[in-house]
């Protein structure tokens, strides 16, 4: 149980009482009534400027793009969120990932996980590594081997856990003892699990990056960032990168992401509980080759997953057994509820192909070495009822089996 480090405003005879409360409602009264007017919705401060008494005298804010009061609120909460002391919040999920990069300089060296996000690959690949940077890729799902890729050069271990999209986990807790003992700073990209389920800086990380597009907006509405650091003088320093640099995340996009958090504790529950339900269904089907999700006890890091997390989270990622990009295809387009689209965490279900959508930009080789084969495909669980979601994908793979044996049927031999 959490502490509240305010008192909560409902009621006069309370106003001055602490109180010892669950982490959901500490996160619904963690959004501050607006002390102007009242109002329980956090205002959105639609301005650029702010007028000030006298010169370098003013009210705490004087140019939106270094700070707006909507923004600060949003910033505040995430660092709540995830135990940390700075939150800052960006234009989107990439422009977080190249504030943290800018703390590296020439000849510096990235160690991050092998099954990495495709747009990070690009960033870190084909923007830094040009500026001196070098990136190794290793299976960060084993400890040892992130021991042994680390060089007094190591500045930054980068893991995502659960990986995007074949759902490894990656020890925090342990692979933050190494970080620790080289004197690198580790970052966790914390999109997939969110604060519900998982906080990354309480098990010695030093920063946590999310994609707030996801489940923190949770709507499918909006594209922002935020990045939460331990300590305070580094936050301050990615701070500055992103004042200087510009990215920042506009006043309603920020009030739109302090409204989906509002409601990321239920939502997360009811992803995590159809995830495994559907989880448990493909591993049954005879169309499927291997399935891909935490919360199943055959996953090889299943242990460590319940261990550093309260859930296994809402995305499910499997194989067919036939193994190629024309399978894949004729499932993803045929699902009814589940819709084709970039992206995940929202209410309505999702589903891609990461080898030609989220992972196209990897060399094929890196890719399959990862597991993201040709016919892996990524489902995003959303809110609509488990039953309906398992019926759409029964027929999909009924549907994708009489398309692949009508076509080799029709294959005329060699």
């Amino acid at each position: 149980m959490l502490r509240l480090p305010f008192p909560v405003a409902i009621g006069t005879a309370m106003e001055k009482k602490m109180f010892i409360m669950q982490a959901t409602t500490q996160l619904i009264h963690s959004i501050p009534v607006d002390p102007l007017t009242g109002a329980i919705s956090v205002p959105i401060y639609q301005t650029s400027t702010f007028v000030q008494e006298a010169p370098g005298v003013n009210k705490g804010y004087d140019y939106a793009r270094t700070s707006n009061p909507t923004r600060a609120t949003l910033e505040s909460l995430i660092a709540q969120l995830e135990n940390g002391k700075v939150g800052i919040a960006f234009s989107s999920g990439l422009a977080a990932i190249d504030a943290i990069a800018k703390l590296l300089r020439p000849g510096d060296e990235i160690v991050a996980v092998d099954d990495i996000y495709g747009g990070a690959y690009r960033l870190f690949t084909q923007v830094y590594q040009q500026f001196g940077i070098t990136i190794k890729f290793v299976d960060t799902s084993d400890p040892e081997k992130v021991f042994n890729a680390i060089t007094p050069e190591t500045k930054l271990i980068w893991l995502e856990t659960p990986t995007n999209p074949t759902l490894k986990i990656s020890d925090i807790e342990a692979i933050a003892k190494i970080a620790k003992a080289n004197n690198s700073l580790l970052c966790v990209d914390n999109t997939f699990a969110s604060p519900a389920l998982q906080q990354p800086l309480s098990l010695g990380a030093d920063i946590v990056v999310h994609s707030a597009t996801k489940y923190l907006g949770g709507h499918s509405d909006l594209i922002a960032g935020l990045v939460v650091t331990k300590d305070k003088a580094l936050g301050d320093k990615i701070k500055f990168y992103q004042n200087a640099c510009g990215a920042i995340l506009a006043p309603f996009d920020s009030w739109l992401v302090i409204r989906g958090i509002e409601t990321l504790h239920l939502r997360i529950q009811q992803h995590c509980r159809s995830a495994q339900e559907i989880a448990e269904f493909l591993q049954h089907h005879p169309a499927v080759d291997k399935v891909y999700y935490p919360g199943l006890k055959d996953h090889p890091n299943h242990a460590i997953a319940k261990k550093q997390s309260k859930g296994f989270g809402g995305i499910v990622s499997f194989t067919l057994k036939q193994d190629s990009i024309d399978a894949a295809t004729a499932f993803v387009t045929g699902t009814q509820l589940f819709k084709l689209a970039e992206s995940l965490g929202g209410i309505k279900s999702l589903v891609s192909h990461p080898a030609s959508m989220t992972h196209k930009t990897i060399p094929a080789e890196k890719r399959h070495a990862a597991g993201v084969t040709d016919s892996l495909i990524r489902l995003s669980i959303g809110l609509e009822d488990a039953a309906d979601l398992l019926k759409d994908l029964q027929q999909a793979l009924e549907s994708t089996t009489n398309i692949i044996e009508t076509t080799e049927s029709k294959a005329v031999p060699c």
